[in-house]
């Protein structure tokens, strides 16, 4: 009985290291496949971190072309400014100058006057370019200012009248 007992014994033993060896070849599988997505996981973690730097790179290089385009901005801005400032100084020179010019046409065609002569032709009769018609009209987007341009305005041939009553150099032609 003893014989038995102890054969009994071993038996259970015996169940009982091969059910943990059950139990431990059921771990082991699970621990290769917890390893597997370990290394799987590490490798999409390289990859994402790569894929990452290749960003930051690009962002990188888009952040550097908006500053250059930031500095062509200010250097245009610059550049338009500077352009309106001279714009302004010209226009105020002519105006200066016309305004000059006027009051010294205007006694020159009276002293004609009184010898008999004819008067002189006025500035835009003469040449187009002279004209101070404000024919440009340019807007600063910067100040919202609007400014007025000297453009020379398209004129018809002399002989065609301007207006119903006709140019001046219309009525000179049919005075002489």
């Amino acid at each position: 009985m003893a014989d038995e007992q102890e054969i009994m014994c071993k038996l259970e033993s015996i169940k009982e290291i091969r059910n943990k060896t059950l139990q431990m070849e059921k771990i082991k599988t699970r621990l290769k496949a917890e390893f597997e997505a370990l290394e799987s996981e590490e490798r999409h973690l390289k990859e994402y971190k790569q894929e990452m730097d290749l960003l930051l790179q690009e962002k990188m290089a888009h952040v550097e072309e908006l500053r250059l385009i930031h500095a062509d901005i200010n250097v245009m801005e610059n550049t338009i400014k500077q352009s309106e400032n001279d714009l302004n100084k010209l226009l105020e020179s002519t105006r200066r100058l016309h305004d000059e010019y006027k009051p010294l046409k205007e006694h020159v065609d009276a002293l004609r006057m009184t010898l008999g002569l004819q008067r002189l032709p006025d500035l835009c009769e003469e040449e187009e370019k002279l004209s101070l018609e404000p024919a440009c009209h340019v807007t600063n987007k910067f100040t919202g200012m609007h400014l007025y341009a000297l453009c020379a305005k398209p004129r018809v041939g002399p002989g065609t009248p301007k207006s119903q009553n006709g140019s001046r150099m219309n009525e000179k032609k049919e005075n002489t």
